[in-house]
């Protein structure tokens, strides 16, 4: 016999299939939340308090304390079961292959594609001893590239260079790409080279160094080559401002070696700095002058807090656009500048736009509907995180545009540093969210009063 609060669910949940208004055109989609009639009212009852709880920004900030805390008090099983009907729940593809598949299907149900991410990383400080760790990543990574693969039409997956390439040598080759000389000892010709089987003999480097970058551009290319062959496009995210050279060192030379006729190796932008727009445009100038395809995924960028801190402590100037309206000028010119490529030749340049602002995404669409880009031409996709701003993937998806949904995938125990790290980064977001709230809460009492 249901109780209370069973027979509460059951009555939201039995309301959602009222029929959607068709679709309207781009330009002309509203995110008021009708959408959200999509959703199961479980779906809606954890996001409203999973949102509620990653408001407070207490609980963000000691997350890894309470989390052990908790652990400690309730036992291992009672606290993994909490935990995967929460946050795990929200925010998580599911831990097996058949979990996966299911997120998957899913998701397309919904009009939706998955972005499978593998949440392995590595921060200056974590330098792990021999290759072991990394080529166990490579494996993972591999996995990815099978999961992904059966994820739908034009499936990609994230990859994460700090899993596959010790974050120390990163920022040893980024500090080493300041100085003179060094762009042009480490170019993107030589770290090619190097993928395609040279030996890698930079002279800035020490004999261990070599050795270990050697190994890791082989991991990082043997992944990319399966990628291709399975039909996967491969987004290589961006970090910190302390490795983000040499990452993109490195994409582009992926780009360079894989990307002849196709874009299957993606950058990642963060707008919120002040030098992205003039690096998106220098990048863009040498995809044209080496001949390979560009992709790109334009973000805002989720490191502030701890870029600015970086900056104060190191004692030079912030890399960070001063204010939150200067990020989204920011933002707005870098995607004028990418659509306006995609127009011109969306073979030879395709774009991401992964923001949960709806004011850039409305703009994207109208900019669209001006150039001509066809929504369903696989030239323009969108992209969030999995869990957050359905109100805005799901009248995408359901307007006929691609959307992919971020999705990290893995055990419970190995997911959730990830997941606290994501959360503290993106602090700001997450206390952001009071219209999806807004909705969700509108959408779970039309159903219990049973209105139309």
């Amino acid at each position: 016999m249901l109780g209370r609060g069973g027979r509460w669910l059951q009555r939201a949940a039995g309301a959602g299939s009222a029929p959607l208004q068709p679709a309207p055109h781009g330009a002309q989609l509203r995110f008021d939340g009708d959408v959200l009639r999509l959703k199961s009212g479980w779906e809606l009852a954890r996001g409203l308090l999973v949102f509620r709880l990653c408001g407070l920004p207490g609980l963000v900030r000691w997350a890894p304390t309470l989390l052990s805390v908790s652990r400690w008090l309730l036992g291992r099983r009672l606290w993994g079961s909490l935990l995967r009907a929460s946050f795990y729940g929200q925010f998580v593809a599911g831990q097996t292959p058949s979990e996966v598949g299911v997120t998957e299907q899913h998701l397309r149900a919904l009009g939706l594609r998955p972005l499978l991410a593998v949440p392995i990383e590595e921060d200056v400080g974590q330098d792990k001893e021999g290759e072991g760790w990394y080529e166990g990543n490579r494996g993972a990574m591999l996995g990815c590239v099978g999961l992904s693969a059966r994820g739908g039409p034009q499936p990609m997956m994230q990859l994460k260079v700090t899993a596959l390439m010790s974050a120390r040598l990163c920022r040893t080759v980024s500090l080493r790409l300041g100085k003179p000389g060094g762009l042009s000892e480490l170019s993107m010709d030589r770290v090619m080279a190097v993928m395609g089987g040279e030996e890698a003999n930079f002279s800035s480097l020490s004999p261990a160094e070599n050795r270990h970058l050697q190994a890791s551009l082989l991991r990082l290319d043997r992944v990319t080559q399966r990628a291709v062959e399975a039909g996967v496009r491969v987004l290589v995210d961006a970090e910190y401002t302390y490795v983000n050279p040499a990452l993109t060192l490195v994409t582009l030379a992926l780009m360079g070696r894989w990307n002849c006729t196709q874009a299957w190796v993606w950058n990642t932008y963060q707008c919120y700095l002040q030098d992205c727009l003039a690096r998106l445009g220098a990048d863009v100038t040498l995809a044209k002058r080496q001949g390979f395809c560009f992709g790109v995924k334009l973000v805002r960028g989720a490191y502030l807090e701890q870029e600015r801190r970086l900056a104060r402590e190191g004692g030079y100037p912030d890399p960070l656009h001063p204010t939150w309206e200067a990020t989204n000028h920011s933002y707005q010119r870098c995607l004028d500048l990418l659509l306006e490529l995609v127009a011109r030749d969306g073979q030879r340049c395709q774009l991401m736009v992964a923001s949960h602002n709806e004011a850039s995404v409305s703009h994207a669409l109208r900019r669209m509907e001006e150039l001509g880009i066809a929504k369903d031409g696989g030239r323009v996709c969108f992209g969030q995180l999995l869990g957050m701003c359905d109100h805005v993937s799901l009248a995408l998806g359901q307007a006929g545009f691609a959307v992919y949904k971020s999705v990290p995938f893995g055990a419970l125990e190995d997911v959730l540093p990830y997941l606290v790290r994501r959360a503290q980064e993106n602090r700001s977001v997450l206390q952001g969210t009071r219209k999806e709230r807004a909705l969700l809460r509108r959408e779970l009492r039309r159903r219990l009063l049973r209105r139309p």
